[in-house]
């Protein structure tokens, strides 16, 4: 469900613009007949060192939602919406595709007794009310709402596929699947519950 696209010229290290797909759908000209070069809009540049909230002030102020990042040599390292931004600050935003996707997805099962799969988008309330209060005190999760949010919190960043992350209950948080920008699905070890 993309709606903006990069464009480069010759190679993917020398992005010229973006193309907004809108702008080709609104086109009066047949799509077979658009030429992309009159729908390249502007696009944002930015350093890997770039505070988010920089960033986002530098986009809403030239109406851009995208930005390329580029390394020390000019060379595309990734691309950044103002969404991903504004997920880093108050975590994931859920629109209409994702709420379905989520709803298809099994949010946790018990494979046997103390260890639980789980998907990270799960609230900590239904955990805790399922498996009991028996992982955590208040001060880990004040302003913590889902396990995934939990595990980054105790990492202190997001953990590679097949990273344990040890709380100190003795609970155990073995990342199953992740990327880049979250958490997706965790095996809980609870040592208590073995």
């Amino acid at each position: 469900n993309h709606s903006r696209y990069p464009v480069h010229e010759k190679n993917r290290d020398n992005i010229i613009g973006m193309v907004h797909i809108k702008d080709a759908v609104s086109s009066s000209e047949s799509i077979k007949k658009i030429k992309i070069k009159k729908l390249i809009r502007k696009i944002l540049f930015a350093p890997p060192s770039m505070a988010v909230l920089d960033l986002i002030l530098k986009m809403r102020i030239s109406h851009t939602h995208m930005a390329i990042v580029i390394d020390e040599h000019g060379g595309v390292d990734g691309l950044v919406t103002i969404e991903d931004l504004v997920e880093e600050i108050v975590g994931e935003i859920k629109d209409e595709h994702d709420a379905q996707k989520e709803k298809k997805k099994e949010i946790h099962s018990e494979i046997e007794e103390g260890l639980i799969v789980i998907s990270a988008r799960m609230q900590i309330k239904q955990f805790e009310k399922k498996y009991g209060k028996i992982l955590f005190n208040k001060k880990d999760f004040k302003n913590i709402d889902t396990m995934g949010g939990l595990v980054f919190t105790l990492s202190g960043r997001i953990p590679l596929k097949g990273e344990i992350i040890k709380h100190s209950t003795g609970c155990e948080f073995e990342i199953l699947e992740a990327d880049t920008r979250r958490i997706r699905k965790i095996l809980v070890r609870n040592h208590r519950m073995l």
